[in-house]
């Protein structure tokens, strides 16, 4: 207990799975938490949920591909807890149907690019501004796997690569100056997301191609298994790690 005690968490994509599990995992260990998301009313269920285990919570709706949404994010934070300590990058959007590349359309681009990897460049560029005022903080970035070995759809993969290479830019930046920045690269994850997946929709020549390079057999990740990842990588125990890229997946793709 209290591993994150006075620290100031913001997690974005705080409404459910991964994020809803760390921000109470977080709140738990001390951490005033800012969970921001699309939708007002899962972001108010799950921010109910933390106070009524007698943690501190602020919901503030956002949508991370938007520069004025990040900032006003960060300025909430600022306003209501006085600093920002830790910036966990959870927002994400899947593609539909596994698209390879020679079949990815160029909305879908847009919409799975301009979520998980400009929207997670647009936080980390407004936090760290932030964090540099208050001696430094802990950025943790939530990439897949899909984006060290290639195996998802042409736009999830660009998408979750884009995040890796910016989570070792950021590190890189920083380095000496107490910002770290790490990525957590999760294999298959038993969330709302990835349940509402339309196997009707999905690209089967490009889903047997991902089956030759993983161990069906081996169990899918919890959003708590992520959550105890995120935790340590915000925490101080953690403080000489950075720039790291942690794939957590039981082993599945070895």
């Amino acid at each position: 207990m209290d591993r994150l005690q006075g620290k100031v968490a913001i997690i974005t994509g705080g409404n459910s799975g991964v994020g809803a599990a760390t921000a109470a995992m977080f709140a738990k260990e001390g951490a005033k938490v800012v969970i921001s998301a699309r939708r007002q009313a899962q972001l108010e269920e799950v921010a109910a949920k933390i106070r009524a285990e007698g943690g501190e919570v602020l919901p503030v709706v956002s949508d991370i591909s938007k520069a004025e949404d990040a900032k006003n994010l960060i300025a909430k934070t600022v306003e209501a807890f006085g600093k920002v300590d830790v910036l966990v990058n959870n927002a994400g959007v899947l593609d539909e149907g596994l698209k390879a590349i020679d079949k990815v359309e160029d909305e879908v681009i847009d919409r799975v690019v301009g979520i998980n990897a400009k929207g997670t460049m647009i936080c980390i560029r407004e936090a760290v501004a932030e964090m540099l005022k208050n001696g430094g903080g802990s950025i943790v970035n939530v990439a897949s796997v899909a984006g060290v070995l290639g195996c998802g759809g042409a736009a999830y993969v660009a998408s979750k690569a884009a995040i890796v290479g910016i989570t070792k830019h950021t590190a890189l930046r920083f380095a000496g100056q107490g910002i770290r920045c790490n990525a957590v690269c999760p294999g298959s994850i038993a969330t709302p997301m990835t349940a509402g997946m339309n196997p009707g929709n999905m690209d089967m020549d490009m889903f047997g191609q991902m089956g030759k390079h993983s161990d069906l057999k081996v169990g899918v990740c919890t959003p708590d298994d992520v959550a105890n990842i995120l935790l340590f990588l915000a925490s101080d125990e953690s403080r000489a790690i950075t720039g790291q890229a942690i794939v957590s997946d039981f082993g599945s793709t070895l």
